[in-house]
């Protein structure tokens, strides 16, 4: 936030948004209509824009800048969740057993002199997984899950399906390195997540990332928790990826380049392919945020209401 934008809203409340290129998202359109249904005390939402290569200064800079300011109410936090918790997680007065457990911090909120930070994406995920995936869907068919990236929205997915009473008979995680999976196994290990369930493997190349997709018995499904297509163009997967027939292939992003989007809806009639992209990932994890930063509970027919009011500026 620039000094004139921190000076011009010196009196006024706001709430924060911690992310790459913030000014981007639809949530800059969406936080104002939000703000009217849910009645809050204030419209503006304010984005921390941060570098991918950010130093831990910088992250610490941004968390005792909104503790210290007392007109800004609290924050979501997208891409930087696992640096925000590497970098300042001491200088948070509570943490929920999520953001412990999953090494983030995705919201940021104030309780009178308390600074709270929590881990969100391990409800969100679920939440937008319940939008699309039928509840029977691993009992019935035997798929299995390939989550492509081990990053924050990776472990979160992997967390809840995990958890789920329809879990997948195997659940695949790459990354690029080792030690994004060694973190992740031993999130596990500590959640008491059984033996078996989980495979870990490095994919120093989207050709590698290919065989382990084509694979995949058929309806699996096949997440890009990468952040490529937004943050950075690219795909984690090569144009000459085979999906599985009848798979569902979830593109965590909304916005940005999405050629892993892209890539599946290629094969959308050739290969039977339920093609998802982020959008309700988005709503439910803004909604889910903004609940927490200003004190609210949400129902769902809330919810369907944000989603609405959302749809009409996408």
């Amino acid at each position: 936030m620039t000094t004139a934008a921190t000076s011009a809203l010196a009196t006024a409340d706001y709430m924060g948004f911690v992310g790459v290129t913030t000014a981007s998202s639809s949530i800059m359109k969406v936080f104002p209509l939000w703000a009217d249904i849910l009645g809050l005390p204030t419209r503006t939402l304010v984005g921390h824009d941060l570098p991918m290569d950010a130093d831990p200064a910088q992250y610490r800079a941004m968390v005792e800048q909104i503790r210290d300011d007392p007109h800004h109410r609290g924050a979501l936090v997208t891409t930087h969740k696992m640096n925000v918790y590497a970098a300042a997680s001491d200088l948070f007065d509570e943490l929920d057993p999520f953001a412990v457990s999953c090494a983030e911090v995705s919201s940021i909120a104030k309780r009178g002199s308390t600074l709270s930070g929590r881990a969100k994406d391990p409800i969100t995920v679920d939440l937008a997984l319940r939008d699309f995936l039928p509840a029977d869907h691993f009992a019935r068919t035997g798929a299995e899950v390939v989550i492509l990236g081990a990053g924050g929205s990776g472990t979160a997915l992997s967390w809840a399906l995990a958890e789920r009473e329809d879990a997948p008979a195997l659940l695949t995680v790459t990354a690029r390195t080792q030690d994004k999976l060694d973190h992740l196994r031993e999130v596990h290990r500590q959640h008491g997540t059984p033996e078996g369930l989980l495979r870990y493997v490095v994919t120093e190349t989207p050709e590698e990332a290919d065989a382990l997709v084509a694979a995949a018995p058929a309806g699996s499904v096949i997440a890009n928790a990468t952040g490529l297509g937004k943050d950075r163009p690219g795909s984690p997967l090569t144009d000459a990826v085979v999906f599985p027939e009848g798979a569902y292939v979830w593109e965590f992003n909304y916005r940005g380049s999405l050629e892993f989007l892209h890539q599946a809806e290629a094969q959308h009639d050739g290969r039977g392919l339920h093609v998802v992209d982020g959008w309700r990932y988005f709503i439910h994890g803004w909604s889910q945020v903004v609940a927490d930063v200003f004190d609210l509970d949400l129902t769902p027919e809330i919810v369907e209401r944000l989603a609405e009011a959302a749809e009409s500026v996408r």
